[in-house]
């Protein structure tokens, strides 16, 4: 079968948007789809002056009528345009064709946070220094709210010097609606337009307004200023700022109701780079793919290379192994975790029993009195009526009753509204298996709360023996000093990493639950169109609000550190984490009620002040990344694809994926040595160098695994001693395991350490 003739199912990354999205590539001759063709630069005949007239000769060698809708320079050398089956495949033919490859459709995936991350005690280490308010931040999401008060430009000087960007008119947008914070706003529809047709203004913006939220969301986690007295309706209120409040914002807009497709994904990338922002963040993502096909990892590889690190979301698809999406070595993963923050909301049963639950509502409804209580499922004629789907409620069953509802297929938030309009008048929303005892609250438009799925039985139990049965719905305001915290959200993805097993993802965790950011003024804080209310702020949740507080976070490093690269930023981020409370108890996983692993939280969850001096850091550069993709064996093509340039690796040389100076150790044994080896145990050989970003000093190891009997670990040398800044030092881990292992996993931490500093490395090891 050709590669053009499939079916591209990409994987839903965003918990706020709950739908899964299918793209189909045409299956019928005739009919046209986008294409991104990758083209070998070096490659132009000598009879063209310029590489445009080239592809638009080659394009029209194939189809009469094809337009190019995005030339690239920076992320790609080649350029996108509708095609057909057979002109795809005929235009990948031609001379200087590296690969013809079908666009994919891609979906979305603060008050408390900078307290919770010590940045409001912290003046002293990150100076509000000219070079900090030079990082310009670039988010590529769903636009901006540029009326937000996370915008304000108070105090800060002058646009710098090296940005080269603009602020694009559009509908209900204008050039003036950029000022010193907001220093730029562009949007990108083509792809999205030939597929799907023209924006349809009544409902959206054709420009870089954001009428969904969550690009504006995304933009001030990372980057907003200061808010004072910021709320939703009451709860999470405080002095609201983004992790870096005087970097500058860049809002590239991607996404569209229909989805974010990856050939405009690809323009705003390529847009960014010739504007020169420091710091990429992009709370979107799809299905996993190889490196060479991936847009995203392929825009990333080349803002690596001009010095911009790029933070993605890991996905909303856990706490499933192998859940995860943004793999690529070149790319910062993060993955979420809790606050110590709560929104407690408990119903009280007829039974005397209250069980706690969180919610965000607040309106003129309120349950003072215990009322009649209906199981969905039972006041509904329809299988699924469990999970008050619309129209699928009986209003004779449910007026002026609490109904309880299971989570699931429809947006949670949705399911109040459904209760609401068959004339229920409160909530209880039951998490199932798949959510576990997980709760992420929600502004509901009735009065309602959600409860974990041990509760939900225990509730169900209630609802099925007694004859009569009444409840109500307690709620208790905003609590904070929530312990055990952070958590590992139950939603993040997890790996291991299904592309490349050696290179362990996530690489973090950061604050990704119940998160309090700036909205947009054009919906509500549900999203729903009956949602009348209208918020400056709104608290929502996934891996789509912990990636922009690593993207600020790194914003700070680039601002201290102006000279790091974006691995060392990155490394400097990871060896800091920490995975032990206070009280020096595991870091837990809300999934499980049990420690988590580095499957589940990487590198552990983000420490910023401890990472402004990481004492070593792993440093790569694009050589390193390219040599990698040679021990992936990936051919001359498919790495001129993702380099842009001709990379050929070398036949006499060995290539190892175990040699990427990658800050974190995914170690794979095969399950069981080949037969007749005669070997009880097998080893691996992973060689790591640490470069020295503080000050002279002599640095010892230790490890530390569990089950300690079931792997033997040997660093050489044990000591390390650097006495410069930026000297360098190499040393080998082995890794030997028996054949037939006693467990599934081991885990572990390698650390190295002169007193002062402690420079941590995760360590997963399995058999496959």
């Amino acid at each position: 079968m050709s590669r053009f003739t499939m079916l591209v199912v990409l994987v839903l990354l965003g918990l706020c948007l709950c739908h899964l999205s299918v793209a189909t590539i045409g299956s019928t001759s005739n009919k046209k789809s986008t294409y991104i063709v990758h083209v070998a630069k070096s490659q132009m005949p000598e009879s063209f002056e310029d590489h445009k007239h080239w592809y638009d000769s080659s394009l029209k060698s194939v189809s009469d009528s094809a337009e190019m809708l995005y030339v690239y320079n920076n992320v790609v050398h080649g350029f996108s345009a509708r095609l057909t089956i057979q002109e795809a495949e005929s235009l990948e033919r031609q001379s200087g064709i590296l690969s013809v490859l079908p666009e994919l459709r891609y979906e979305l995936h603060t008050t408390r946070t900078p307290s919770f991350l010590g940045l409001d005690r912290s003046a002293d280490f990150f100076p509000e220094s000219n070079a900090m308010s030079d990082v310009v931040v670039g988010v590529l999401d769903t636009g901006v709210w540029p009326e937000s008060k996370s915008f304000d430009d108070t105090g800060l000087g002058p646009i710098p010097d090296s940005w080269k960007g603009e602020c694009e008119s559009g509908t209900n947008f204008s050039s003036s609606n950029c000022n010193r914070k907001l220093i730029g706003a562009r949007y990108f529809s083509k792809g999205y337009e030939t597929t799907l047709g023209p924006v349809d203004v009544s409902k959206e913006s054709k420009s870089a307004r954001d009428d969904d939220g969550h690009g504006t969301h995304t933009a001030t986690t990372a980057a907003g200023s200061v808010v004072q007295g910021a709320s939703l309706f009451g709860y999470a209120s405080g002095t609201a700022r983004g992790m870096a409040t005087r970097a500058r914002v860049a809002v590239y807009k991607v996404c569209w109701i229909g989805g974010c497709f990856s050939s405009d994904i690809l323009a705003a990338m390529d847009k960014a780079i010739d504007d020169n922002v420091n710091v990429l963040s992009l709370s979107l993502g799809g299905g996993n793919s190889d490196y060479y096909r991936d847009s995203v990892a392929i825009g990333a590889f080349a803002a690596m290379e001009k010095g911009i690190l790029v933070s993605c979301s890991a996905g909303n698809a856990g706490p499933s192994p192998y859940s995860l999406s943004n793999v690529a070595p070149w790319i910062t993963t993060v993955g979420a975790g809790t606050l110590d923050r709560d929104f407690p909301a408990y119903v009280s049963l007829g039974n005397g029993k209250n069980f706690s639950g969180v919610s965000l509502y607040k309106g003129d409804l309120s349950l003072s009195k215990m009322l009649p209580f209906v199981y969905a499922g039972n006041a509904s004629n329809t299988t699924n009526g469990n999970l008050c789907m619309t129209g699928t409620l009986i209003p004779e069953k449910v007026k002026g009753k609490i109904v309880l509802c299971d989570r699931g297929i429809n947006p949670r938030v949705q399911k109040g509204s459904v209760v609401k309009e068959a004339g229920g008048v409160g909530m209880v929303l039951a998490n199932t298996a798949a959510n576990g005892d997980e709760l992420v609250a929600d502004a509901h438009l009735l009065p309602a709360t959600t409860v974990g799925q041990t509760t939900g039985e225990a509730i169900k139990k209630y609802l099925t023996s007694d004859p009569n049965p009444t409840a109500t719905i307690l709620f208790e305001g905003t609590k904070v000093g929530i312990k055990p915290s952070p958590v590992v959200a139950a939603f993040s993805s997890r790996g291991p990493n299904s592309i490349t097993q050696e290179i362990l993802k996530p690489d973090i965790i950061a604050p990704g639950v119940n998160i309090l950011a700036g909205w947009t003024g054009a919906v509500g804080p549900t999203g729903l169109a009956e949602d009348t209310r209208r918020v400056g702020f709104n608290i929502i949740s996934g891996t789509s609000m912990s990636c922009p507080h690593v993207s600020g976070l790194a914003a700070l490093l680039k601002g201290a550190h102006p000279d790091w690269s974006p691995a060392a930023i990155r490394s400097a981020l990871m060896t800091t984490a920490y995975t032990v409370y206070k009280n020096g108890g595991a870091l837990q996983d809300v999934s499980t009620g049990k420690p988590s692993t580095p499957f589940d939280h990487g590198a552990g969850h983000v420490d910023p002040v401890a990472a402004l001096n990481p004492g070593l850091v792993y440093d790569l550069r694009a050589d390193d990344y390219l040599n990698f993709l040679c021990a992936l064996n990936y051919t001359s093509i498919q790495i001129n694809s993702i380099a842009r340039r001709n990379y050929n690796c070398e036949t006499s040389k060995k290539y190892s994926v175990t040699d990427l100076n990658y800050p974190s150790f995914a170690v794979v044994f095969p399950e069981q040595m080949t037969a007749g080896s005669g070997s009880s145990s097998s080893s691996v050989k992973y060689t790591r160098t640490l470069t020295n970003v503080g000050p002279a000093g002599t640095y010892k190891v230790s490890t530390v695994f569990s089950p300690s009997n079931s792997v033997k670990v040997s660093v050489e040398p044990e000591t390390l001693v650097f006495t410069r800044a930026n000297e360098q030092k190499s040393y080998t881990v082995t890794f030997t395991a028996p054949s037939m292992p006693s467990t599934t996993n081991v885990y572990g931490r390698i650390e190295w350490s002169d007193g002062k500093h402690v420079v941590g490395s995760p360590v997963a090891i399995s058999w496959t």
